[in-house]
């Protein structure tokens, strides 16, 4: 049995994308984020819930170092993708983030046409030589996001004039066209309406054959639906982390179960 158990620890650990340990995070004194620690698996959605807040989208955004921007903000401890430290000063934070894209709770696509909208990210970071090299990353990166077939022919059209959840797939085509290897979701569903939304969380499923994808959600219903692994934020505090059928079904601590039997909220 000891050796089964190891066996199942050493698997666990390769399935590994994340690693965050004692992450605590600051705005001036304010104490946001406190002890966190957590391992992100590859190639599984996470959820993050808990009321507004808690602490989800700012450890979210810890992820890709997307608080640097936000002069009084402080992390501490280490977040470790692929066993590299993301906080290294080696680091250089633009890189990062073309391997740990990030898809934001409003659609944003530039101001641009679809096709540059999706070219931009890849061409700043000189992943295409040739522009039929560009065309099939954007062909691509469309493909995934289940948005080809709408806007092939109207690629050099612009990304704003798209309904919302079709700019929200643009805005999932653009981070994934760096080839990340993580991809980020700050709620990505809470500005669009329930067609949109369910194409988007089908989406999502599809995503997570070639990514880890952790998102962010205050809907409980989307957390259970769209992801393998869920983490309950209460105060700062990762108060419980599983299987997300066990986080919904059988929570061990009472203050997960007061969450999701809204309790508290």
């Amino acid at each position: 049995m000891n050796d089964m158990r190891l066996i199942e620890r050493a698997v666990d650990m390769n399935d590994t994308k994340i690693s965050a340990r004692n992450v605590q995070v600051y705005y001036g004194d304010n104490h946001a984020i406190k002890d966190v620690n957590v391992d992100i698996a590859d190639k599984t959605v996470t959820a993050f819930i808990g009321p507004s807040g808690c602490g989800k989208s700012t450890f979210l955004r810890t992820l890709n170092r997307m608080n640097d921007t936000i002069d009084i903000c402080r992390v501490e401890g280490e977040i470790k993708i692929d066993g590299e430290d993301i906080y290294d000063r080696n680091v250089d934070p633009v890189q990062l983030r073309a391997k740990v894209g990030m898809v934001f709770q409003k659609p944003n696509p530039f101001p641009k046409s679809i096709y540059d909208n999706v070219a931009y990210g890849p061409k700043i970071h000189g992943l295409a030589r040739t522009k039929a090299d560009l065309d099939a990353i954007v062909e691509g990166s469309l493909r995934k996001a289940a948005l080809w077939t709408e806007a092939k022919d109207r690629l050099h059209q612009p990304g704003t004039g798209l309904s919302g959840g079709q700019q929200q797939r643009l805005c999932i085509a653009r981070a994934i066209a760096t080839a990340p290897e993580v991809l980020l979701m700050d709620e990505p569903c809470s500005a669009l309406d329930p067609i949109a939304t369910a194409q988007v969380e089908e989406l999502i499923d599809e995503l997570r054959q070639s990514f880890s994808v952790v998102i962010v959600t205050h809907s409980m219903q989307q957390a259970a639906r769209v992801s393998q692994k869920t983490a309950f934020f209460h105060l700062g505090n990762l108060v419980e982390f599983g299987e997300t059928g066990k986080i919904f079904t059988n929570p061990e601590d009472p203050r997960t179960e007061s969450y999701i039997s809204g309790r508290i909220g």
